[in-house]
């Protein structure tokens, strides 16, 4: 891979581009990273983005992928050690999870932007009956199908790395009564790769966000006074 430069167009908030990462890192690939203003976004970053989001992945300052899944599936197959399963139906099966695990970004995406209780209520009920759902699959004592790393779990690591964040303001009981789910949430956090995915700076940013949005989780966290020093500890 040496003669492959990789440059990741990123955001700092990104959970798409966190999957990026967290596969660079466990293939131990060097790359440089850049990342934009996605409220600004540059023309450069339009011409190699048609869809204008991140991340974007250029290769030899030539070819440029988009989308989160194709650039994870592309560096997992260009690089030894492949992060799926060898048999092709347990392969599909991950890739099926996967999938899931993009409609739960969107429904936390509905979360922090719901305007009242009842709205936020109902995002959180939806987001429990999908762990719950998760409950019913996981095969592992440590990661979703055992104890090796798959590129599911580089998947799920950021989504629950925002419950991390939301912990900070209040219980949201997602992850009560379900067992496996916790210990595959607890197992994501203590990954080197998935802890290396974002900044120091990564809670104070999220919940700067959060507070932006103007929504019932923004008066949550003003509310709630939370604090953040600068390596992201509550004060």
């Amino acid at each position: 891979m040496n003669n492959q430069p990789f440059h990741l167009v990123a955001h700092v908030l990104c959970p798409y581009v966190q999957r990026s990462i967290i596969l660079l890192k466990e293939k131990n690939i060097t790359y440089n990273r850049t990342d934009i203003d996605l409220g600004n976004k540059p023309e450069w970053f339009k011409r190699i983005s048609p869809l204008g989001k991140v991340p974007v992945l250029t290769i030899n300052e030539d070819r440029s992928l988009f989308e989160s899944t194709v650039i994870c599936e592309y560096i997992n197959e260009v690089t030894p050690n492949s992060l799926h399963p060898q048999d092709p139906l347990e392969k599909a099966y991950h890739r099926s999870w996967i999938e899931f695990g993009s409609g739960i970004l969107n429904n936390i995406s509905g979360l922090y932007n719901a305007q009242n209780k009842d709205e936020f209520d109902a995002k959180r009920l939806e987001i429990k009956t999908k762990f719950q759902q998760i409950e019913q699959e996981i095969m592992g004592s440590s990661y979703f199908s055992g104890e090796e790393f798959h590129l599911i779990d580089a998947v799920y690591g950021p989504i629950y790395r925002y419950f991390d964040i939301f912990d900070l303001i209040l219980d949201l009981e997602i992850f009560d009564a379900l067992p496996k789910v916790s210990v595959w949430k607890e197992a994501l956090q203590k990954r080197h790769s998935i802890q290396q995915a974002v900044s120091i700076e990564y809670p104070r940013l999220l919940l700067n966000f959060l507070i932006n949005r103007h929504s019932y989780i923004s008066d949550l966290i003003l509310n709630s006074q939370t604090i953040l020093n600068t390596e992201g500890e509550v004060i």
